[in-house]
Order: structure tokens, then sequence, then C-alpha cells
């Protein structure tokens, strides 16, 4: 299984059709994140049709699988985020939730957003979007 980042769903709400192509061709299930709903939700609030994308939003992610928080995601963010700060190289908390997850419960993070994540240590990623 894979995990979409928020930034490759947004690439699929808006209809680029080269990730749109990987996505269907991709033989094995794909999730998102909790966190990930949030954000694009958050994400059609504030656009200039609200409600449209709304629904876009709710299509979207009838077409996948969400993964909900648990103990070990939890305990996972910790680990991550002590140890960032430590090296004084933090991110935000919505993407350390979403790696977290990704090594929690799936194989690769799918993400354009390369410069946060390739801080995480054992993160495997993709980037379906250059």
């Amino acid at each position: 299984m894979i995990l979409f980042d928020t930034d490759v769903c947004v690439e699929i709400l808006r209809g680029n059709k080269k990730v749109i192509k990987r996505r269907q061709e991709y033989p094995w299930e794909v999730s998102i994140s909790f966190i990930t709903v949030a954000e694009l939700f958050y994400g059609a609030g504030n656009s200039d049709r609200p409600k449209e994308n709304s629904v876009s939003v709710e299509k979207f992610i009838m077409t996948v699988g969400i993964i909900q928080s648990d103990l070990f995601i939890l305990k996972r963010f910790g680990e991550i985020k002590s140890n960032l700060y430590q090296k004084n190289r933090l991110v935000a908390d919505a993407d350390i939730f979403i790696a977290a997850t990704a090594l929690e419960k799936a194989e690769t993070l799918v993400t354009g957003n390369i410069k946060h994540f390739d801080r995480i240590e054992g993160l495997k990623i993709e980037n379906w979007i250059r």
C-alpha cells in the first residue's frame, strides 16, 4: 500500500493527467491520512468555489482508504518530532503526522514535497508530481 500526501491529492483533484495516469496504473491499495482529509477540506473551504470543491473532495476520498490515528502513529509522531527538533530540522506537525502514518501503515509515501519528507529517517518516498 502507498500513502498519498496532500499535494498529490490536490494534483488529482486539479486534473493533473500525469498523476491521475500513475494512480490508475498503480495496482495496489492507495490510502491517505486523516490529516490529509482535514487539509483537503480546509483547502476546499478557502477556495473560490467551496461547495463544489468540498463535493469533489468527498468524491475523491471515497476512492481511497483513510487511515485513522492510533497509538502506533502517535508514538511514531513523537519520535520523529523529537528527532527533528534535536537536529533543528522541524517541519509542520501535519507533515510529521503524515510521515508517521506512512512509516507505520504504508510501504511508501507519494509526495511532491521531497524537501520536507527527506528529513525523516527510514521514510520511503516517491515523487509522482515532477
